[in-house]
């Protein structure tokens, strides 16, 4: 896999490689990497957001999400929204730490730690981890070692890592390496199949999907979020490239 540049306070981890890290009340910094942050949301940190507040997936989107689509973007980027504290706050942190822990985003959970995932020529996947060095964070520290698949399975990423994963066929589908850009209906397909999936699913079992038809056996299937999730991605990826 050919790299990236990457900046100064980032390095790549070599396989099996430790690195010193631990997070918990007792350091001071604790929740300052809460504040101050740009943190976009993969669909699968919406799944279990929103199911951890228990809230309808568009109730979630117009509380917590913001959407951005420039021109330049291929696919839109959701924002979970901050708290304007004069600190730009998560808004699920408190004075104890996240208020949303066992639900908490992928990129929460892997922090320091970074994690990139390509699909090859071969159609294999090969992924690699960077670590994040920055001044305010004092978990490195602490003396807790662990490599970065310890560190994965340690912080419940396992699950994550997967069904982000699920995503590569359409993120890096060769129509997009060749240039493809998508139109204001295609970018709402993708936040209706990928982030809206209560909605989703409410379209789908109503019949008002295009072209969409179930069967009372994938029904009862797919009132699991989970296997909907993959269903989804399956139905966006042909409407996307299969009838473009």
């Amino acid at each position: 896999m050919k790299l990236p540049l990457l900046p100064k306070n980032i390095v790549r981890l070599k396989d099996g490689e430790q690195f010193r890290f631990a997070c918990h009340e007792r350091v001071s910094c604790f929740t300052d990497c809460c504040r101050q942050l740009e943190l976009i949301l993969t669909p699968y940190d919406m799944l279990r957001l929103k199911n951890e507040l228990g809230l309808h997936s568009r109730d979630f989107l117009d509380t917590y999400v913001i959407v951005e689509h420039d021109s330049d973007d291929v696919f839109p980027r959701l924002y979970l929204t901050m708290v304007d504290d004069g600190r730009a706050s998560c808004v699920f942190v408190t004075d104890l730490g996240c208020s949303v822990y066992p639900s908490r985003p992928g990129a929460c959970r892997a922090y320091p730690m970074g994690r990139a995932a390509m699909r090859t020529a071969g159609n294999s996947l090969e992924e690699y981890y960077v670590l994040l060095n920055e001044e305010h964070c004092l978990g490195p520290e602490e003396h807790q070692q662990q490599t970065p698949l310890q560190y994965c399975q340690e912080q419940g990423l396992d699950r994550y890592n997967e069904m982000n994963d699920a995503l590569i066929p359409i993120l890096q589908h060769d129509t997009i390496r060749r240039g493809m850009k998508l139109n204001q209906d295609q970018v709402a397909l993708f936040i209706l199949a990928l982030y809206d999936l209560d909605t989703f699913r409410e379209k789908l079992f109503n019949g008002t999907l295009e072209s969409t038809i179930i069967s009372e056996s994938q029904r009862e299937k797919l009132d699991n979020d989970e296997d909907l999730f993959f269903y989804a991605i399956e139905w966006l990826e042909e409407q996307l490239f299969e009838r473009s």
